[in-house]
């Protein structure tokens, strides 16, 4: 910055103006961390929440975790028999379906779902799920527009794998892709996957490197600010989302 223009701007902080760093403006205005404007010493001043240390504050999430855990398999059970049904003559198959995701800490895990594709969806290899992707059946384009196909979630919650709010836990293939084209992607596992979170109540799957590049900044922005108002915020349009049948 030249002098002259130091001047100019403490003269406008003198008459009242204030004054921010373009990031800042960016992310208030878009509620996501603007990675592309920050250098490789991005991990020396970034503020992670306090909220990620602050022990009443995860003794009251982990009670609500555990609340929800069990009326969601409460809930779940009670919806079995209708979705064996389902399943049996829109989506033959296994009625479970597991894989791996990457937890806390870059640890793996294996993650509970009720099927939605086709048996053997992927034996050309991993590619990212999008809208109408054709490898989801009739039955379980259901399961997912009433988000129900995430039920079993639950009990990852419970193993304390997941939370219910968090960044999502993505595939380790992905992840090792990822990690190469983008700065910081790994930083999303400082915190624990969830059930939900800030980018998917945001945006819609991730079908490109962009999409999962914005997605991340996302991600970034709610372990800078997590706190129980934005996870209340989430938790409301989460709900609003199962509620409206706006699921993908």
């Amino acid at each position: 910055m030249t002098v002259p223009l130091y001047n100019q701007l403490l003269h406008l902080l003198e008459n009242g103006f204030i004054i921010r760093e373009y990031t800042q403006v960016y992310e208030q205005i878009t509620q996501r961390i603007p990675i592309a404007h920050f250098d490789e010493d991005f991990y020396r001043y970034f503020p992670f929440s306090r909220s990620n240390q602050n022990k009443l504050y995860l003794m009251i999430v982990k009670v609500l975790e555990l609340s929800l855990s069990l009326s969601g398999l409460t809930v779940g059970i009670l919806l079995i028999p209708f979705i064996f049904i389902g399943n049996l003559f829109g989506n033959r198959g296994r009625l479970f379906y597991t894989q791996e995701r990457v937890g806390k800490n870059g640890i793996p895990f294996k993650i509970f779902k009720f099927r939605t594709m086709v048996e053997n969806a992927e034996r050309n290899g991993a590619v990212f799920t999008i809208v109408n992707d054709s490898r989801v059946n009739p039955f379980g384009k259901l399961l997912r527009k009433t988000r129900i196909d995430e039920i079993p979630q639950f009990i990852n919650i419970l193993k304390g794998e997941m939370g219910f709010i968090g960044r999502r836990p993505e595939r380790p293939v992905f992840v090792n892709e990822l990690a190469e084209l983008m700065p910081f992607y790994e930083t999303r596992h400082v915190i624990k996957p969830g059930l939900t979170g800030w980018a998917q109540v945001n945006y819609a799957y991730g079908e490109t490197m962009d999409d999962s590049l914005i997605k991340l900044q996302y991600d970034l922005y709610y372990i800078k600010h997590r706190s129980v108002f934005l996870d209340l915020n989430i938790m409301v349009k989460t709900f609003s989302t199962v509620l409206f049948y706006r699921g993908q």
